[in-house]
Formats: C-alpha cells, structure tokens, sequence
C-alpha cells in the first residue's frame, strides 16, 4: 500500500491519511508520492507564486512525515498521464496494486483515476477539500441549487443535524522532529524549478505558522468586525486564509472546527457579526459542490447555457491595458497593479476589476479567469470560475446582466480617502483626496503629467454593455 499526495498536503484533517497510517501500522516500511508537474500545471495556468508556495509545503511535509516513519519522495513527471504512468509502474514492479489518496473533483484529474482504475488499480478515495460531502446538499427535487441563499441553508442545516467528520491532527505536535520557526517560514522546496526566482511566497508563512499564529490572532482581534472592514482594501480586514484551502495545505473542516470552539453558536446565529465571515466559506462550498455536478465548468462553459454563444469584442489593447493597471480608473489600476505585485488581490476589488473588464470593455470572461489563474497564489478553479461568471452574468446565481459597477463609485465608497489607490498607484500622491478617484479633470486644469486617460467612459460603456447584453 502507498499513499499518493495531492491537493493535500497536510498531516492535521487528511482522511485518506489516517487511513493509510492505519492500515499500515505494522509495516516498517511507508512510501508516499508527491508529484511536481510542471507541464500539466502551467496547462491548468497555475500562477508561479501558488507553485513555489505548494513547493515549500511539500519540502516541509517530507520532514514531517519522518515523525510518522512515513518517506514521502517528490517526484517530477510532466503531467497527469506521466503521473499514472509512475504509479502503475511502480505497482506492477512492487506487487502492490493499492494506492490511498484524495479525491479530486476537477475534469481531468478524474479522468487520471479512471485511467488507473482500467489498469487495475486499486485507489481508494477519499474526499478532504470540503465540509459537507459534494451531493448531500439539494433541493427538493433531488439537484444541485442553482441559488446560493437556499443552497446555504441547506448546507447549515446539514451540519447541525450530522455533523462533519474532522480527523484531526495524526500527530501531535510534541512528536514532531521539525525545524525551527526561522526555517520553516523559509522551507523552499528541493526540487528545481524554471520560476524559482519568480513571485516566490515566502511573504506568506507555511500552514503550521498561519494556523498556530494567524489564524488564532484574527479570531481574537478582526473576526468581530469582519463585516465591517472586509470591502476596504486599505485595511487589513480579511484572515488571508484562501491560500491555505486552495492548495490544500489547510483544512476547511480545521477551520469549522477551531471556529466553532471560538463561537459554539456560529452555525444558528446567522444574524451575527462573525458569521459573515462563515458565509464566506459556505460560498467556497458552493462553488466546490457546482463543480461536482457541472463538469462542463471545467471546460470553461457559461453555467447559463443561452450565454455560450456570446461573441465577445475582440479588444486586445483594451485587455492588455487592463492587465498593465492603466484603464485610467485608479481603483482598476491599483487593484491590477497589487495583483501584478503581490499575487493576490482584495476580494472587493476582485469583483470590480472583473465586473469592468466584462461590462465596460466586453471582453470575454475567460480572459479574465485565465489572467487571475496564472497570477493569483490562491487561484482555484471552482471559485474563480464562480467569482468570475458571476462577474459576467453568465454564471450560477450571477449578478443580473444590469448591475455594472461604476468604478468612480466603489472608489469613493471603498476607498475613500485614496490610502490604497496612493499604495499602489504613487503617481496620484499628490492628487486631492475628493479627486483621486477620477482625477482626469484635475490632472488636465493643473497641466500635470502623472496619469493614463481613461479607455473608456463610464456612461458610455454602459448603454454599450447593457445593450450587448440584451442581444
């Protein structure tokens, strides 16, 4: 029996895990498989900086799992056909057909078990990436929801009534052989790689530090006021978790679990300020559980079928403009430009570059969902696709096609003195406060020569979107 690690690269809440640890108790010898898979992962358009940042957790798991007599050997193979290759391979050399992961609920990597289920092997699934099980929350008729609200209380009354399983920690933390802080803040990964020197992490600590020292003060210090400061990207309002559940190196069941310790009546006060915070994570469910029942998702379809026709203006100088952080709308600019820099960008801003970029410029939503993909260290194909279909209009419970966010107005509302434009966008320092956020006119009567002329007119691109979308 070997243990194959995927998106899960953890020893705390990993049920295929426990499970092969158990099974193999009496063994003196525990083999497990990561695999580095350069080619499949820039096929899937996975950004550097989420690379280098899976590369650190797998370096510091193989020290880990020593603890555990388990060796866990990092493999390089092209793709996910190179992948099935090795374990099949490596069954038929060592007579052992049995091979323990997680499951995955993505295309592809489906179509890679199938693949090795023919060749005769056998894989034991199990499932780690959400809370509830993917196809235990429907509707009445027996489907999926196609609304998130009704979908969100079916998911809370799920858990109420049975609960979820947790496996907890494998191992406590006394008997791990680990190195020091310093070290593992900077665990690189032992295998080479053409973007080594590119967009690396290190600003964000490995999972055991986020969990023992983060996580923990944001409870304690922002978790209240959650609500309150997580549109304004100027602050730090948000718990920075969305890394950690989209590589797998932190639990969504840990979380529930360490919340609920903090907030035994999260799960009925839905009214509470904390919640908020929950309600994230409950979208995070949903877009996992559409992915399960809507494989076409991951082929990049519009969820609302009568959209897929759409044929998007083709405005490459309008796109790369968009890229480069110079629409001419500084909260547009600043939030591309902390993309651009850092690898993540504020979840508000998120709605407003992609709701600009589909609405004012008509460019195809897919562009969008490819440029966070290849950018962001938390990308994740089930949110992003979600976030930027809703964007669009052409997802599951999306915004209707009318709603176009005026960009001068988030900026005004969201940002409202201009501390995150000025961050980001340091030709604006010595632009007034009530005019930053559309400082053209500014710019023109006091003749300075700072800043990029908008590519569009707001009013303008709107009759433009709302008619396009009519069609």
């Amino acid at each position: 029996m070997i243990f194959w690690f995927r998106n899960d690269l953890r020893t705390h809440d990993n049920p295929a895990l426990r499970y092969f640890i158990d099974q193999t108790v009496d063994c003196t010898e525990r083999k497990a498989f990561f695999f580095i898979t350069e080619k499949q992962w820039d096929e899937h358009d996975w950004a550097p900086i989420k690379i280098d940042f899976i590369k650190r957790h797998a370096a510091a798991l193989v020290i880990e799992l020593k603890a555990l007599g388990v060796d866990l050997q990092l493999i390089t193979v092209l793709d996910f056909e190179s992948q099935a290759t090795f374990i099949d391979n490596y069954c038929t050399t060592n007579g052992d057909f049995t091979v323990v992961a997680n499951g995955e609920v993505e295309y592809n990597e489906q179509r890679r078990d199938k693949s090795l289920a023919k060749k005769g092997i056998d894989l034991r699934l199990f499932e780690s990436d959400v809370v509830v099980p993917k196809g235990k929350v429907l509707n009445q008729s027996g489907h999926m929801f196609k609304v998130f609200t009704p979908f969100k209380r079916a998911w809370l009354k799920y858990v109420r009534e049975n609960g979820f399983d947790y496996e907890g920690k494998i191992v406590d933390d006394n008997q791990l052989q680990l190195s020091n802080e310093r070290s593992l803040r900077k665990s690189k990964s032992s295998v080479d790689s053409k973007r080594a020197n590119y967009s690396l992490s290190e600003a964000w600590p490995l999972s055991t530090v986020f969990e023992r020292d983060v996580l923990p003060l944001f409870y304690q210090q922002k978790l209240h006021d959650y609500h309150k400061n997580r549109d304004i990207p100027s602050i730090k309002g948000t718990s920075g978790l969305s890394p950690y559940l989209a590589a797998g190196v932190i639990s969504p069941r840990a979380v529930l679990m360490t919340l609920l310790t903090q907030f035994p009546d999260i799960l009925l006060a839905t009214d509470s300020a904390e919640f908020s915070w929950l309600n994230e994570l409950i979208w995070r469910e949903f877009y996992r559980h559409l992915l399960f029942h809507e494989q076409r998702l991951c082929k990049h379809q519009c969820f609302n079928e009568k959209y897929q026709s759409f044929t998007w203006p083709a405005q490459q100088n309008a796109f790369d403009a968009w890229c480069a952080g110079k629409t001419g709308y500084p909260i547009v600019d600043a939030a591309m430009r902390q993309l651009n820099q850092t690898g993540w960008m504020h979840n508000r801003l998120r709605m407003v570059v992609a709701s600009f970029l589909t609405k004012h410029l008509l460019i195809d939503w897919r562009q969008g969902e490819r440029y966070f993909m290849k950018h962001l260290i938390d990308g994740d194909l089930a949110s992003n696709n979600g976030g930027w279909q809703w964007a669009a209009s052409t997802g599951c419970d999306a915004q209707p096609y009318f709603r176009i966010f005026n960009p001068i107005r988030q900026s005004e509302r969201f940002d409202p003195n201009g501390k995150f434009i000025r961050k980001y966008i340091p030709e604006l320092n010595d632009i007034p406060d009530k005019k930053i956020h559309f400082p053209h006119q500014y710019i023109n009567e006091n003749k300075i020569n700072t800043y990029w002329p908008a590519i569009v007119e707001h009013k303008e691109a709107r009759i433009k979107a709302l008619a396009f979308y009519k069609v």
